[in-house]
């Protein structure tokens, strides 16, 4: 029995191996850095910068009205997606939108390079039609000192 030798009994390994779980994290890590950016959308608006505060949304989500440099307009109602739109039939849109919620606010989003008279003409145009709860946009300025 001398020539006989004993195998060693390996002990049952009570760890578990994770490597596979934190590779599979570092793809989905990876995948939603790149998708990330490409998930908002919108127009570029170079917006004044003011220190205020920052205004309280009512329950319903606001209509946006996007006053572009070149003079374009957009219109975002709700949750859609902006869309192009002439003067004239942006009045006629917003009665509509604003008769079947009557608490939406609108808010207007105007680029820092466009002129202010297209603001205030916009503006006028919404009040003739009797919308009179109307906002303005701006980049919140950082006010705290360092």
């Amino acid at each position: 029995m001398e020539g006989i030798q004993r195998r060693k009994r390996k002990r049952p390994m009570a760890e578990m191996n994770v490597v596979p779980y934190i590779d599979v994290m570092l793809v989905l890590l990876v995948i939603f850095m790149v998708t990330a950016p490409m998930l908002t959308q919108g127009l570029k608006v170079d917006l004044p910068v003011a220190a205020t505060d920052p205004m309280t949304l009512k329950q319903n989500p606001p209509i946006i009205i996007t006053l572009q440099a070149n003079g374009h307009l957009w219109l975002r109602i709700g949750e859609g997606k902006e869309e192009r739109i002439q003067n004239d039939a942006l009045v006629a849109r917003l009665q509509v939108a604003k008769a079947d919620s009557d608490s939406t606010q609108i808010l207007i989003n105007g680029d820092r390079q466009i002129a202010y008279g297209k603001v205030v003409h916009l503006m006028s145009a919404l009040q003739q039609a009797g919308i009179h709860d109307v906002g303005l946009l701006t980049e919140i300025e950082d006010t705290r000192k360092e």
